[in-house]
């Protein structure tokens, strides 16, 4: 998964830049829109950060898009990035679109973005949205951050680039293995790493680094630690004022490299979704398209038989339920592995599909993560009431509306305010998000 945003331009950005961040609501995802292969979704409030010289464009644009500015504030320090530039919490998706060429992330099952609508991906030469990232809970130690910064980025060489996407499925959605080798990189599941594509921006200058998700384990998928592993989509969407078709310029890059051929690797980043050390923990995935890069990563380390055997210390025995957005079955990411997991673990795992393109929800209408939640809403908030429980939700921020829309729902039966309860788990380390 692409963490589109949440990255504000390498290491070169200036202290003091004229960046306002502007805060929008209202973003709509129309059935013209749902049709496409840009993001747009209904949700809460997005934050995007505007250059001064791109400010009455800006405004422009969120107009066109349905939505309304309620508050424009200077951004007077920017973070510097890789590491330093806290992330994890949320980013825009709409940022991708931010600019005149640049570029977006997407929905269908991926939203990586770029590409459909269940993953984000990239905006070219974006001043993008920083997130938030929470400190890692003190089970966890000492997480590795930062090993190779975008002016050292490690170079590491492509072991394998498998398609996820099955014929009639919508995109291009592909599993990359990069080989470590020679490198001091560790990194643990929940965590990022940066790519930085080759060549340069429209400026002319070189292209900034992208944020991924981590789809493999701290082992790799070879469990000998030598390997780090991604779930990237193809950024592809119509212009919406050209209508001219835009490709990612880091997706693209990465969804067509060849085994051996060398990629710049930075990183690892990120505390927000590091999963708990508790063998007895429950642990609740809300996923949409590429945003299952990470809960792939707990999947493994919980029940594949060679990773149970690299973590004697780590014998998960609790329960993991997986609810999957995607826009069509053959978008089903990582089907194979799931069904197998589910057939051994019975039990201990649990698999839901939100499948938009081919399933109705209760009203006649697409049926999207938001609404698999409203149905199994009560079985979820018992299950949440659990202290053991940990919910991660990785995707497109449109969906956490509705979400916490059923939620509060379920609360209220028993008399629980639900957006009360879930400023307590958040403060508790039991609550992670990662949207864009």
């Amino acid at each position: 998964m692409y963490n589109q945003g949440a990255v504000e331009g390498a290491a070169n950005t200036e202290l003091g830049s004229r960046i306002f961040l502007y805060e929008v609501v209202g973003l709509r995802q129309s059935e013209e829109t749902d049709q496409t292969n840009y993001p747009i979704r209904k949700s809460g409030s997005v934050f995007i950060r505007v250059p001064y010289n791109r400010m009455n464009q800006e405004m422009r644009r969120i107009t066109r898009l349905g939505g309304t500015i309620v508050s424009i504030q200077p951004v007077t320090v920017l973070e510097p990035v890789n590491g330093k530039a806290s992330f994890g919490n949320a980013t825009s998706v709409v940022s991708e679109l931010a600019t005149s060429g640049q570029t977006a992330n997407s929905e269908g099952n991926g939203k990586a973005t770029p590409v459909n609508a269940h993953s984000a991906e990239e905006n070219k030469d974006k001043k993008g949205n920083t997130m938030t990232q929470a400190k890692a809970k003190k089970d966890h130690g000492d997480v590795p951050v930062n090993t190779y910064r975008p002016n050292a980025p490690f170079i590491g060489k492509v072991i394998s680039n498998e398609p996820l996407v099955k014929e009639g499925g919508i995109g291009i959605v592909q599993h990359l293995k990069f080989d470590l080798s020679g490198s001091n990189l560790k990194y643990i599941e929940g965590q990022s790493i940066g790519i930085i594509p080759p060549g340069v921006d429209k400026n002319g200058k070189p292209e900034k680094l992208r944020l991924y998700s981590i789809a493999s384990t701290r082992h790799g998928d070879d469990v000998d630690d030598k390997t780090v592993s991604l779930c990237v989509r193809q950024l592809e969407y119509k212009h919406p004022e050209t209508s001219e078709t835009v490709y990612g310029v880091c997706s693209t890059h990465l969804c067509f490299l060849k085994p051996g051929e060398e990629v710049k690797i930075t990183g690892p980043v990120g505390k927000e979704m590091l999963l708990p050390n508790d063998p007895d923990a429950n642990v609740i995935m809300m996923a949409t398209g590429t945003g299952i890069a990470p809960m792939r990563a707990y999947l493994w380390r919980q029940f594949k038989d060679a990773e149970r055997a690299a973590n004697p210390e780590y014998q998960f025995k609790g329960f993991s339920w997986l609810i999957f957005g995607v826009p069509t079955t053959p978008n089903l990411l990582y089907k194979e592995e799931l069904e197998e997991i589910q057939q051994k673990y019975p039990d201990n795992f649990r698999l839901t599909a939100a499948i938009s393109r081919e399933q109705k929800n209760p009203q006649g209408g697409r049926m999207y993560i938001q609404d698999r939640v409203a149905e199994h809403a009560d079985e979820l908030w018992q299950l949440i009431k659990n202290e053991k429980t940990h919910t991660y939700i990785c995707g497109l921020r449109g969906m956490e509306e509705g979400i916490d829309a059923a939620l509060t729902a379920a609360a209220a039966k028993e008399g629980v305010t639900w957006s009360d309860y879930q400023k307590q788990i958040k403060k508790a380390g039991r609550w992670h998000v990662e949207t864009y």
